[in-house]
């Protein structure tokens, strides 16, 4: 077996670091992230026909049941927000039964979160890939997550695809050099060096002045020089 250099192990303890929970990212910005997540419930559009007579029933029946779990959500009690308990729905059930709607949408987010903090990174990408949402840190966010997912499932390929998709979406100091540096050390651990350093170099050439460019240039001389001793 070849024996690891010192760069390689550093690599190989950042991959595990970077995966091993959910980002900082989330919980400094919990309040902010809570109340996007408020006004996507909260925004229903008027409608007409079919959708007056019953999605908007069921849009405001969701907004109820939804509101159980987001509590325990808030508490960390994701088991329990995943899953309910016989008096209130959990977001995979809320999902499922209010399919088409927006707080069924969102439910997807939210049990995609909890399954990332739960170990079940399968059911996570599952339900990742049935959210969508244009809002600017939601969007970025949960895409990064779905990269999350996919890393953890041992799929890391993919993961380091999400990440890039991540970083590039409604690109901001807040998600993406966090995702330009989880895609580049994603990269450096496939030996894809190369783009590894185009990640990095993406975070000094726009984003110098955040945490993470604050410290890339080691990051680039480490990617470097692996690329150099292929």
């Amino acid at each position: 077996m070849t024996k690891k250099t010192n760069n390689e192990l550093d690599l190989d303890v950042a991959l595990a670091d970077t995966t091993h929970k959910l980002e900082t990212l989330y919980l400094n910005n919990k309040k902010n992230i809570n109340i996007a997540v408020i006004a996507i419930i909260a925004v229903v559009a008027g409608y007409f026909g079919v959708k007056k007579f019953y999605f908007e029933p069921k849009e405001k029946e969701a907004q109820v049941e939804i509101f159980r779990a987001q509590q325990y959500f808030e508490k960390d009690s994701f088991a329990m927000a995943l899953k309910g308990n016989g008096q209130f729905k959990g977001f995979v059930e809320i999902a499922d039964e209010y399919s088409g709607t927006k707080v069924g949408n969102l439910a997807h987010y939210y049990a995609g979160v909890c399954m990332l903090r739960t170990g079940d990174y399968n059911g996570a990408i599952d339900m990742l890939k049935g959210f969508s949402s244009d809002n600017a840190l939601i969007g970025p966010l949960a895409a990064g997550l779905l990269g999350d997912a996919y890393v953890e499932s041992g799929d890391v390929e993919s993961g380091a695809k999400q990440y890039l998709k991540a970083a590039r979406m409604n690109k901001n100091k807040a998600t993406s050099p966090v995702f330009y540096k989880k895609a580049g050390i994603a990269l450096e651990s496939l030996k894809n060096y190369s783009e590894a350093i185009d990640a990095y170099t993406n975070i000094k050439t726009d984003f110098s002045d955040t945490q993470e460019g604050a410290d890339i240039d080691k990051y680039i001389a480490r990617a470097t020089a692996l690329n150099e001793g292929k």
